[in-house]
């Protein structure tokens, strides 16, 4: 059925109107205390990926633009543009495997709404607390955005859903920041509908860098980019998921409409987004807390061990068998694990350890069963792991993998994460100042006063 240009869908106008009033909005204790983690774990990251090669080249990119100094490029004594600052940060954010996810979604929320609104919220001079808000509620949008698509007609279409929850996400933080009324939101939906993009070419740029970008920088410099427009006046289509020509029905075969606003308000996505404990690669979580448990439980030696069954769920195990990367190698991770006895940012990204004799040795002794059990498994990316020493075999299943929300990691385990990402960058104090103001934003007045703590205090980069 057609509808008038000005008439506007039940689901556009709750999820317009929730998004306006975002920064107003109180939220429960539980979901301010898991939203402070979530963006301490983007921030550390950030920090981390600013030395990786993606973050790297965008941080290059937006250097060589010498734009405005309204945000700060996070690693670097560089300011930025809202929108550049934005861009950069979120290549560093997604430069590896180290950010959270969201997994019904298959979106990597952090990357793309916290840069967004880390930027606007130092350009404006927002508190903390709406920062915090306007996260919470990129969260929720973007995520449901990518419910509404009809997943299985993306995926047949060859379709990647990543810039899609990451520009909804950062554009919704954005627009909560601006403070738009609903309708200027929905004109800001409309331009983030026009800049999506679904191309998964990106899977085969082997240095992540179009992926960084794909999953995080760009959509984190659209959201901006968009809130920026209409700020200037720009105008929009008045519901670009309803109607005639509409955005679901462009990109999904069968949209679920109602998903835009599926318990929004009541259950909140940030509340069921990931963070990992280890900074791998996500189907690889699983394995490594097997042989953490078994190591813990049996003081196994790598030496004794005779040979390692890694059991996962087809697709994981094709994303991951033998990769040229050692953070999404899972032989090479299990064997590196098995022998250090744990795993750091570090090691697991210490490609000169992918020649080691010693680790080499081991990773001939193991085998990936890609386990059909495990595809249909509830909770998903479920692992066992089996070790036979001396004959004797040790298994441990891992079900609820450590970070997600049915084994979340507490406060004290996202700090260590966070301290070992940024160590190699930020001296001991600074990033436990950075660590100790993150953990109290609710509280902060102006979230530019945090800029000094993000500049970087080795010289690598300008």
């Amino acid at each position: 059925m057609s509808r008038s240009a000005a008439s506007v869908s039940d689901e556009t106008r709750t999820l317009s109107e929730y998004i306006a009033s975002a920064v107003d909005r109180d939220l429960p204790n539980d979901v301010v205390e898991i939203a402070k983690h979530h963006i301490l774990d983007t921030l550390a990251a950030i920090v981390s990926g600013s030395r990786l090669h993606p973050g790297r080249t965008g941080i290059g990119y937006v250097a060589a633009l010498g734009s405005a100094s309204d945000a700060t490029v996070i690693g670097t004594r560089l300011r930025a543009s809202v929108a550049d600052a934005a861009l950069a940060n979120g290549m560093s954010a997604h430069a590896d495997e180290t950010d959270d996810s969201h997994f019904t979604s298959r979106t990597h929320p952090g990357a793309a709404v916290v840069p967004a609104a880390l930027a606007i919220a130092e350009a404006r001079h927002v508190s903390g607390l709406g920062f915090l808000r306007a996260v919470v509620a990129g969260y929720d949008v973007g995520t449901r955005l990518v419910h509404a698509l009809d997943m299985r007609g993306f995926a047949a279409l060859h379709r990647s859903c990543h810039s899609y929850g990451g520009i909804f996400g950062a554009g919704a933080a954005a627009a909560s920041l601006h403070c738009f009324d609903a309708q200027r939101v929905r004109y800001l939906l409309s331009y983030c509908a026009q800049m999506a993009s679904g191309s998964g070419a990106y899977m085969y740029d082997r240095s992540h860098v179009e992926k960084a970008f794909v999953y995080a920088g760009k959509p984190a410099q659209n959201g901006v980019a968009a809130a920026a427009m209409v700020a200037a006046g720009f105008t929009a289509a008045n519901d670009p998921f309803s109607g005639e020509r509409n955005f679901l029905n462009a990109y999904a075969a069968s949209p679920r409409r109602e998903a835009l606003v599926e318990k929004l308000g009541d259950r909140y996505e940030i509340t069921r987004t990931n963070i990992k404990k280890w900074c791998v690669g996500s189907p690889i979580q699983s394995t490594l807390d097997g042989i953490a448990a078994l190591i813990a439980e049996q003081a196994v030696k790598s030496s004794e061990i005779e040979r390692i069954d890694i059991h996962l769920a087809p697709d994981q195990a094709r994303t991951v068998d033998n990769r040229p990367m050692p953070n999404v190698n899972i032989q090479h991770l299990a064997a590196l694990m098995l022998t250090d006895g744990t795993l750091t940012f570090e090691s697991s990204h210490d490609e000169t350890r992918m020649n080691d004799q010693n680790i080499e040795a081991l990773k001939g002794r193991i085998r990936l069963v890609p386990n059909e059990e495990l595809a249909a498994a509830k909770p998903p990316r479920q692992a066992i792991v089996e070790l036979t020493i001396s004959g004797r075999k040790l298994s441990h299943r891992v079900v609820n993998v450590r970070g997600t929300a049915d084994n979340r990691m507490p406060r004290e385990e996202v700090v260590a994460k966070a301290r070992d990402l940024m160590s190699p960058i930020l001296t001991p104090s600074r990033s436990d100042d950075l660590i100790g103001r993150v953990l109290e934003i609710d509280t902060i007045r102006d979230v530019n006063t945090l800029g000094s703590l993000f500049s970087a205090d080795t010289p690598e980069l300008h």
